[in-house]
């Protein structure tokens, strides 16, 4: 029986289970990629209270570790189901069962395709989802970026500084990121904003080679470029839970502020729940609600 469960090791769960040791409570991390989540591939972060500048690895390491300094435990093993016997939850992972009587989801988000063909046989052969793992790949080539919200501007930004040239394509007339986001593209000499169209086809023999983009009004163009960056959503990994706690339509988890969801003793947390913002501050504030949360729910049962 363990004190706590986390699923999921981003800054939601990391900051959990801070919250948890300096509770007095043992908290197990369950994780079943590696510790960080998305943030990792974040060049820079400029936007967390009290810290300039920090790469999103070094944000995630230090997370990490302070975690660990504190006592946590993480395992290395994905969630595959969770069944809720009132008091008692037994999480099922591909290795083992453990059982505790509070559970904490902060299970994050992954990168959303855009479901063309070529696309799978592509991936790693000029489709991308990570600018910052592939964008060194393809140095003084020109590529371009599928998207319209920060994370799309943030990668067109790494990239300009890296390739000869950065179409951005987003499939309304405006984007959608936060205005000292979009001041940096417009900013950028050797970034070209493609509004109004959307990907229809991904062309090439071994590798990318080319992309078709369509208008709205149905004229095609097609741009030379060595690689696709694809940003146009993310989509909660939610999955095992959804016969466990309440889905939105988008397949979000639905809890409160504080982390509270319709099952006594299973919380939410981070990008995984319904929420207006999804920024690191939010997260790592979801996870020390959702800590304290499970915190007081334990102290009810005794």
């Amino acid at each position: 029986m363990k004190d706590m469960i986390i699923v999921g090791a981003g800054t939601a769960g990391l900051s959990a289970a801070i919250y948890a040791q300096r509770s007095g409570l043992k908290a197990l991390v369950l994780e079943g990629n590696a510790y960080g989540g998305q943030i990792v591939n974040t060049p820079d972060i400029e936007n967390y209270p009290g810290i300039a500048h920090i790469s999103g690895f070094d944000f995630a390491t230090n997370l990490y570790q302070q975690a660990l300094d504190l006592g946590a435990k993480v395992q290395y093993e994905k969630v595959v189901e969770v069944i809720d016997d009132g008091e008692i939850k037994t999480v099922k992972t591909t290795k083992n069962e453990y059982q505790t009587k509070a559970l904490i989801l902060a299970t994050g988000l992954v990168r959303r395709h855009i479901g063309l063909p070529n696309e799978d046989r592509f991936m790693g052969k000029g489709v991308s989802y990570c600018a910052t793992c592939d964008g060194a790949f393809f140095k003084n080539k020109v590529v371009a970026v599928n998207g319209g919200g920060n994370v799309a501007l943030e990668d067109a930004q790494y990239l300009a500084d890296l390739c000869e040239k950065v179409y951005i394509i987003h499939r309304r007339d405006a984007f959608r990121a936060e205005q000292a986001e979009i001041n940096r593209i417009l900013e950028k000499k050797n970034i070209e904003c493609v509004y109004d169209s959307t990907v229809t086809k991904l062309n090439g023999n071994d590798h990318l080679e080319s992309i078709e983009v369509r208008d709205k009004e149905g004229n095609t163009r097609q741009l030379d470029v060595a690689a696709l960056f694809v940003a146009i959503g993310q989509i909660p990994l939610n999955e095992a839970f959804k016969n466990i706690v309440d889905l939105d339509e988008s397949g979000y988890i639905k809890a409160d502020e504080l982390g509270y969801t319709n099952h006594p003793g299973i919380f939410a947390a981070g990008d995984c729940r319904v929420k207006s913002l999804r920024q690191l501050a939010t997260a790592a504030s979801d996870g020390a609600n959702a800590a304290t949360s499970a915190y007081h729910y334990l102290l009810t049962l005794k």
